[in-house]
């Protein structure tokens, strides 16, 4: 089966609007309460560019500087009409969350690619909290199905963090092209603490004479607790 998924890196701002745009909304939805005071008052979401280091020189790697979020950007890609989900119950959870019109902050990111994957760290401030949406047991895997469409989302392994709520999501989508069936996936990792959110999604590339990579998960764990220990500060 022909996996298609998004083309190597050649403008990192409009390449990280794409695979923020539906997916960053599952990410946020996990995103719990702050407390009344901020328990990391020195966090800087600025320094998620430490994460560059981390990369050998085998990874083309850039970074978007601190810029405003934009709640449209944010808001999940629709599913077609009709789509069917099973738990007919996580509905919600698998289309991924609507956000408030007026949300306001600001996020900064790094990408990289190499050894057949794609990594974007994402860290993300917010104005208000966002009301939490959790998958709970019932909808650990969730299938849906609709006009040129299917897919599921299944909750995996999420590193643990201090002071910080992580989950982590496989998303899994065939399309029909051209009569032809085409599949796509993308892990997202994301770990919540006060008004701050760290999310990291990963995905295989599809390159010339080279078979699809097994998307190294292990190491987007490992980017996850590194970007919030970075963040933190």
């Amino acid at each position: 089966m022909r996996r298609v998924h998004l083309p190597a890196m050649s403008n990192p701002t409009r390449t990280l609007a794409l695979v923020t745009s539906g997916l960053m909304a599952s990410a946020m939805a996990l995103a719990g309460c702050s407390s009344d005071g901020p328990a990391y008052p020195d966090a800087d979401i600025a320094k998620v560019a430490q994460l560059k280091s981390s990369f050998g020189p085998e990874f083309k790697v850039s970074e978007v500087a601190p810029t405003g979020i934009d709640p449209k950007l944010l808001s999940p890609q629709k599913l077609p009409e009709g789509v069917k989900f099973e738990p007919a119950d996580c509905a919600k959870f698998a289309e991924g969350q609507q956000f408030p019109p007026g949300l306001q902050g600001n996020m900064a990111a790094t990408a990289a690619e190499g050894e057949g994957n794609r990594f974007i760290v994402m860290a993300v401030e917010t104005s208000e909290p966002v009301p939490l949406s959790d998958p709970g047991d019932e909808c650990k895997r969730v299938k849906f199905l609709g006009t040129g469409a299917r897919g599921q989302v299944d909750v995996v392994e999420s590193p643990q963090i201090d002071d910080a709520r992580t989950v982590g999501t496989h998303r899994i989508i065939q399309t029909m092209v051209q009569g032809q069936p085409r599949t796509g996936e993308l892990y997202n990792y994301v770990a919540s603490f006060d008004n701050y959110m760290v999310i990291v999604t990963a995905n295989p590339l599809v390159l010339p004479d080279k078979p699809v990579a097994k998307v190294d998960t292990e190491r987007a764990r490992e980017l996850l607790s590194a970007a919030v220990a970075a963040v933190r500060g």
